[in-house]
């Protein structure tokens, strides 16, 4: 998997943790009824910036996510070690050297954050920009 999926599912997947209701008992079926295919799910809405607000509140180290890629990572759980900010600033066509430059990481956060936005996340704009 992508290293830009592997962030995309962390933040959809907490996302989706938070919201699921309950587990409740399933309704009981008749056994001859044929249960109808399913409608594909729809995309689902993140409010990325509220969430990982929330994550860091309960995160014991004090992480700048909204400006710091290595931070982000961290904060979801992730690998943010040069080999793989490597890896997704090939995956996302950074046009300059790999080498781990603050001039990198910037571009990939911000990569990153518009990527997010453009699979249904909610970012202030400020962090896209």
């Amino acid at each position: 998997m992508s290293i830009f999926g592997m962030i995309k599912d962390a933040i959809w997947g907490k996302a989706a943790a938070k919201a699921a209701p309950a587990a409740a008992a399933p309704a009981p079926t008749a056994a001859a009824t044929p249960t109808p295919p399913a409608a594909p799910p729809a995309p689902m809405h993140v409010d990325v910036a509220a969430l990982l607000d929330e994550i860091q509140s309960h995160n014991d180290q004090n992480l700048h996510w909204r400006t710091s890629i290595v931070d982000l990572m961290k904060l979801i759980g992730l690998d943010s070690s040069l080999t793989n900010r490597k890896q997704l600033a090939e995956e996302l066509n950074y046009p300059g050297a790999t080498d781990g430059s603050a001039e990198m990481n910037i571009w990939l956060h911000k990569q990153v954050m518009t990527k997010l936005a453009e699979n249904g996340g909610s970012i202030p704009v400020e962090l896209t920009h």
